[in-house]
């Protein structure tokens, strides 16, 4: 391991034997870091967490603090951080509330400088989080989602794939899978066309998409009345299926709702 001598590691923490760790970062007891990942300078790693193959920390980036919920009583909860991320400076990522919850980060994200990931959040595969995009806790966001800078997340909210949400928005709603968001409070204003292009979506996918979005926010249906009228008038495709699933999963949550 390549280890500075100014780091201050516990005994009890489990760390590949590649791995690097920089001047006067801490790692605590229940930590496990597995092997090519690098931890910059003065980085801190707590509670019990868990992180992959291949990510890098940059400085001053502090991973699995205890959760900033009030309800927080001091049990033992997770962390579970996935390969290849970029953790860029002085990102803060907690661990979960309740007794056995887990914060999960997956493969392939790049969260960038002061960003904040609160408890309880589960974030997907391939995520970009611009700088000092704040999420809330029990926040879910699927894979390809891209964050603007300075954009804050409301507790329990939901992003689906590949939405895109503008710099410095407020979101206190669900986002629809394929969506591109903006406002304070965001709104949609239509697919996120450069997204669906990039990830390979077919033009027959994206003429149903269309449609769809068309029923659901440009009709003046209600979200369950929408989502009817797309299962019954637009044939089935992957990202229609997603889209209805993600509909049917959030419509339950009368506080959030979904953003229109």
């Amino acid at each position: 391991m390549k280890i500075h001598p100014t780091a201050v590691i516990d005994s009890n923490a489990e760390l590949a034997n590649d791995v690097e760790v920089g001047p006067y970062s801490v790692i605590g007891p229940n930590v496990k870091i597995d092997s090519g990942t690098k931890v910059g300078p003065q980085c801190v790693i707590d509670g019990w967490t868990t992180i992959g193959k291949n990510c890098r920390l940059f400085a001053g980036a502090a991973l699995g603090a205890i959760s900033q919920d009030l309800k927080f009583k001091g049990e033992r909860s997770f962390l579970k951080i996935g390969d290849d991320n970029t953790i860029r400076e002085f990102v803060t990522i907690n661990r979960g509330t309740k007794k056995d919850s887990t914060t999960k980060v997956g493969n392939n994200n790049l969260i960038m400088a002061y960003s904040h990931v609160a408890h309880d959040c589960n974030i997907g595969n391939k995520v970009i989080i611009a700088n000092a995009g704040t999420m809330a806790g029990y926040v879910t966001i699927e894979d390809g989602v891209i964050i603007g800078g300075l954009v804050g997340i409301h507790q329990f909210v939901h992003i689906g794939t590949l939405a895109i949400i503008g710099g410095c928005s407020k979101v206190v709603k669900h986002i629809p899978p394929y969506a591109m968001a903006d406002g304070h409070p965001a709104k949609v204003y239509g697919l996120n066309t450069i997204g669906l292009r990039r990830s390979g979506i077919s033009k027959n996918s994206k003429a149903k998409l269309k449609c769809a979005f068309k029923l659901l926010f440009n009709s003046g249906l209600s979200v369950p009345h929408a989502l009817r009228e797309i299962q019954n008038t637009i044939s089935p495709s992957n990202e229609i299926k997603n889209l209805t699933h993600f509909l049917k999963t959030v419509k339950a949550d009368t506080k959030r709702g979904v953003c229109r």
